[in-house]
């Protein structure tokens, strides 16, 4: 076989994945002949926003994508009443959002989510995809994640006490409110205000109270497109479910974490805590969208989704923060050892 062949072969395999990818994000959300689809993308991420286009079109639904460079020059940092228009204008029934993270924008973000949920938008959250995400985590098999995920779920949902620790150091314990949910983000998002995270797999909480030290790895919102994987890992110590040190070998980037996260109310204490089920993930990518969701722990500083969660307070900003190799115990009941789940 020549060189030629070889590529074009290597290149029609990748397509095949990127096509794979966009059908089932697509399949997430349940679309079909009488669907409206609105699509928010950026210049960065238009190719794959229109992918997932021509997938909802194949299923005979009505498709219209917006450039957020339409709306001003990025960082987008309010979510203005002519973006408002413009969605309610298209009257959707389904929303996606494929677009890079930069830095500043969730606060045009975070009231993005409860105003799809009030229209009764079916929803799909992809901040940060690139196809390496649309040919990795969005090629699982998705009644596989929708299985493991209500399977966690069921276990997690009534849980008091978790304990988490890796070889690396993490050791954290949290608590939980009686009256605060626990959401099981499963991949399949067919009712009204129904959204998720696409790649999907996880289940997740407000704490009442997290104590300890998290080792971790990858971090959220636009760090994760700036650092990656982090050659340092970042040690974050914890009491009572609020920072008090962050530190790593890498000074620069312990101090860019800590002004941020100190910058407003409630940014360091603890707003999520979440469970990965998306068994087919193997290592990190350096893409939060995606990490968060390989089998594990991530926990998240600042807004705690409180219209989903009824945590009873709020934060302008959200980091999430990644170990590995985790054990969890829930209630003295270990179901993951060193990453891999022992149900």
């Amino acid at each position: 076989m020549s060189i030629e062949q070889q590529q074009t072969n290597t290149q029609a395999s990748l397509d095949a994945r990127l096509q794979r990818g966009a059908e089932n994000a697509v399949k997430c959300m349940g679309i079909g002949e009488t669907d409206r689809v609105f699509i928010i993308t950026d210049e960065a991420r238009q190719g794959i926003a229109d992918r997932i286009a021509q997938a909802a079109r194949v299923r005979h639904a009505k498709v219209e994508t917006v450039l957020l460079e339409q709306f001003g020059s990025r960082p987008l940092t309010v979510f203005t009443d002519e973006f408002r228009q413009t969605i309610q204008q298209a009257q959707p029934t389904v929303t996606f959002y494929i677009a890079t993270a930069q830095p500043g924008e969730i606060s045009f973000r975070i009231p993005l989510l409860p105003f799809l949920q009030q229209l009764g938008v079916r929803h799909g959250h992809m901040i940060g995809i690139n196809e390496q995400l649309m040919m990795d985590g969005m090629c699982a098999d998705y009644d596989e994640v929708f299985a493991m995920t209500n399977k966690v779920y069921a276990i997690v949902r009534e849980a008091k006490h978790i304990r988490v620790t890796s070889p690396k150091g993490t050791d954290v314990s949290a608590t939980f409110h009686p009256e605060w949910k626990w959401i099981p983000c499963h991949g399949r998002y067919t009712t009204p205000g129904a959204w998720g995270n696409l790649p999907e797999g996880e289940v997740f909480t407000a704490p009442a109270s997290v104590d300890g030290v998290l080792v971790c790895e990858v971090l959220g919102d636009f760090f994760s497109e700036k650092y990656g994987v982090l050659e340092q890992p970042l040690t974050i110590k914890v009491e009572n479910g609020y920072i008090t040190e962050i530190s790593s070998a890498n000074n620069a980037l312990a101090q860019e974490v800590h002004d941020y996260l100190f910058s407003t109310p409630n940014g360091n204490r603890a707003g999520e805590f979440a469970i990965g089920t998306l068994t087919s993930l193997k290592r990190l990518v350096g893409n939060l969208l995606q990490d968060e969701k390989m089998p594990g722990l991530h926990v998240a500083f600042g807004n705690p989704y409180p219209e989903f969660t009824g945590a009873d307070w709020d934060a302008k900003v959200h980091v999430d923060v990644i170990p590995t190799q985790c054990t969890i115990e829930i209630d003295g009941r270990i179901i993951m050892r060193d990453g891999v789940f022992t149900l």
